[in-house]
């Protein structure tokens, strides 16, 4: 499917290290076939889903509605499984009421895992605006805190986070999105089939975004950057793949800005395993943000994929991902620059064969040495395995989330 497939990769890897994994999930797509529970096996995972429609283009009202009725029906199916440990791995947050309710009942540990800092980034968005409806979100976040015996945070930015709120620094580990390096290995044939296919690029420079299209992914700024590529006269194209609910004033914005299918090319959401084929055919790969500080601590899939791509990295945001694109130049980080900067840098990097190399070496080193997929799920295996020995206190030791 499109979107994150964190679960499923480590997922598939704590069943063939031997584990016995039951995924309690949601079923999203509209589908009349079923009205309740189903299940199904995926790699050797037995995964449950309830469908609940939800998408990027729901108002947030409808998708906390969405959330609380899932929460609701996971906790009964969660404590009808049994098991020896609860994951639960976030957003929405609301997914802590399930998991520390199901792992009360059946009297067994619970490990927490942060993906993005809630109730912060929505209240920042200014998604969640009533004062009363935010404190009951914080609530909701000490509480699943501190009914966790460890947490798991997807950046060093999301650690602060959850220290902050009073949670011990030693009983949270760091465990980044992943790199996926055999997957993502360089086909020509796949790549230049991919540019073939489209007319307007051929053997153009390609800057790819790939993800969701909203408003905390702020993509808009890549259409601003493309109308001063144009002025440049760029032999530059960029594809936008993806969709969400900013998709179609993105869309407008390119169409007003004279640069909507000239140097500005869109796609449909694609499934995990056609990444590699779009990153093997892309000159350079970015990941974008709003410019919030909450924001800062996204651990992106985009940007792994791109490392085990071998790619260059386009970074328009602060955080710790600027700081290992600069520290490992293995791409361009352009935060706070204006964007005609951008785009002059751009037409020159993304035209230097050299440096495109490089850099793309230089990537491709930083998702071996750290994110490898593999390393990264047998870390979280083994906090799970603390967790169930009750010795939690030293988990920060096994992911300490240290990279520079």
């Amino acid at each position: 499917m499109s979107g994150g497939t964190r679960s499923y990769e480590m997922a598939k890897r704590m069943v063939v290290a031997g584990h016995e994994v039951n995924m309690v999930t949601s079923f999203r797509e509209k589908n009349d076939e079923h009205a309740d529970w189903f299940t199904t096996n995926e790699a050797g995972i037995k995964v449950h889903w309830y469908p609940v429609p939800y998408s990027n283009d729901m108002s947030y009202s409808q998708r906390i509605k969405a959330f609380i009725s899932f929460a609701y029906k996971a906790k009964k199916k969660a404590v009808s499984l049994s098991g020896d440990v609860v994951f639960a791995t976030s957003t929405p947050l609301t997914i802590g009421l399930p998991a520390v309710m199901a792992a009360r009942k059946l009297k067994i540990p619970m490990v927490f895992e942060v993906r993005d800092l809630w109730p912060e980034m929505p209240i920042a968005m200014g998604a969640l605006k009533n004062r009363t409806l935010q404190r009951v979100a914080k609530r909701l976040e000490n509480w699943t805190y501190q009914n966790s015996d460890a947490i798991v945070a997807l950046s060093p930015g999301m650690k602060d986070g959850v220290v902050k709120t009073g949670y011990p620094s030693n009983k949270v580990a760091v465990i980044p999105n992943s790199s996926d390096n055999f997957e993502f290995t360089y086909n020509e044939s796949d790549a230049e089939k991919f540019r073939t296919d489209r007319t307007w690029l051929g053997s153009r420079p390609l800057l790819v975004y790939a993800g969701t299209l909203g408003k905390v992914n702020g993509v808009d700024y890549i259409v601003k950057v493309a109308k001063e590529l144009k002025n440049l006269n760029s032999n530059i194209r960029i594809l936008l793949v993806g969709d969400g609910k900013e998709k179609n004033n993105i869309m407008k914005e390119a169409k007003d800005l004279g640069v909507f299918e000239q140097n500005v090319f869109f796609e449909a959401a694609m499934s995990k395993g056609d990444m590699p084929i779009l990153f093997g055919a892309a000159t350079m790969t970015s990941n974008l943000v709003i410019d919030l500080p909450e924001a800062r601590a996204n651990s992106a899939n985009k940007f792994f994929d791109s490392l085990a791509a071998s790619k260059p990295i386009l970074i328009n945001h602060g955080g710790w991902i600027y700081d290992l694109v600069k520290s490992h130049e293995c791409g361009l980080a352009v935060w706070q620059q204006p964007v005609e900067v951008v785009a002059e840098q751009l037409h020159e990097k993304m035209n230097d064969k050299t440096w495109l190399a490089q850099a793309g070496l230089s990537a491709r080193k930083l998702a071996e040495k750290e994110f490898d997929r593999d390393v990264l799920a047998a870390q979280l295996i083994s906090i799970l395995d603390l967790a169930l020995q009750d010795k939690t206190d030293n988990v920060e030791i096994r992911a300490p989330g240290k990279y520079l």
